[in-house]
């Protein structure tokens, strides 16, 4: 098996099994503590849009926020490879009786039917390819001549010191936990800006710009917990422990974010991408602006 293939299986592995579970588990967590990131994705979709595509739209809060914001002039599709997570969103587009669809799919190989999108938008959805320009290339073919490409991606995990913090604690005890390897498919995958514009250029994208956004978050401080033993590395190993060894790790990480902790809220500020770009048929730099 070569290497990509391997991402691949690994990574659809991981979302259809116990990464999926967690997200779908703590799905109005994450939806409050990225609401942030919908509003500026659902306030960026243009007014004329009418066929909008979410891509690794995991439970759907943001299909459906732009959903609920095209109303009857316009419809939203969200595509992703975890089962779980596309169930739950289905689920939640029934109970809203949305205009919204969910396609249960690699982004980066389903057919879409060429030039079917107006806009193409992800909230943290895109950096998991195991092949990033062939995903983008495959997204350019779905979109229309001139249509948008707008995604937010995390910038580099020095810069968000929140999204580490419980597995540099839990290490020391666990040093099983996946170490994180720059440009592969994960979180911070896309923290090379330079990286995401060779990308979509070579995928066909023109006119691209990348801008840096801090956005502070939040959530309540009883989740926090939850939060920082069920999801990312730690919580893919932390099962693994014994229950004498599991309480131990969940002190020492819950410890470790004191300085996050104010009053009944944690806060934190996410260092991310906003990056466009525009789906013209050009291939060369000469393309942009």
């Amino acid at each position: 098996m070569d290497l990509a293939r391997q991402i691949t299986v690994e990574q659809t592995t991981l979302w259809n099994g116990i990464a999926g579970l967690a997200w779908v588990d703590a799905q109005a967590l994450l939806d409050q503590m990225f609401r942030p990131f919908e509003e500026l994705l659902v306030a960026a979709v243009a007014a004329n849009a009418n066929s909008v595509l979410d891509v690794g739209c995991g439970t759907g809060g943001t299909t459906l926020a732009i959903a609920r914001s095209l109303g009857a002039k316009g419809h939203c599709t969200g595509i992703d490879i975890s089962q779980p997570m596309i169930a739950a969103a289905r689920a939640q587009a029934r109970r809203e009786g949305a205009a919204a669809d969910f396609i249960r799919a690699d982004a980066q190989t389903y057919a879409f039917e060429p030039a079917s999108f107006s806009t193409i938008i992800s909230r943290f959805g895109v950096m998991f390819f195991d092949d990033p320009v062939r995903a983008f290339a495959n997204l350019h073919r779905a979109a229309r001549n001139d249509a948008e490409l707008r995604f937010i991606a995390w910038r580099s995990a020095d810069e968000n010191p929140f999204m580490t913090v419980a597995e540099h604690a839990a290490r020391p005890l666990l040093p099983n936990i996946p170490e994180r390897v720059p440009d592969t498919p994960g979180q911070f995958a896309f923290a090379d800006p330079h990286r995401i514009d060779r990308i979509l250029l070579e995928s066909g994208w023109a006119k691209i710009d990348i801008r840096s956004i801090d956005v502070p978050c939040h959530f309540p401080a009883r989740e926090l917990v939850r939060y920082s033993t069920q999801l990312g590395p730690l919580g893919r190993v932390l099962h693994e422990a014994d229950e004498g060894l599991r309480t131990q790790v969940v002190a020492t990480v819950r410890a470790a974010f004191d300085p996050f902790v104010h009053g009944d809220q944690v806060r934190f500020n996410a260092a991310c991408w906003m990056v466009s770009a525009q789906g013209v048929r050009l291939r060369s730099a000469n393309a942009r602006k």
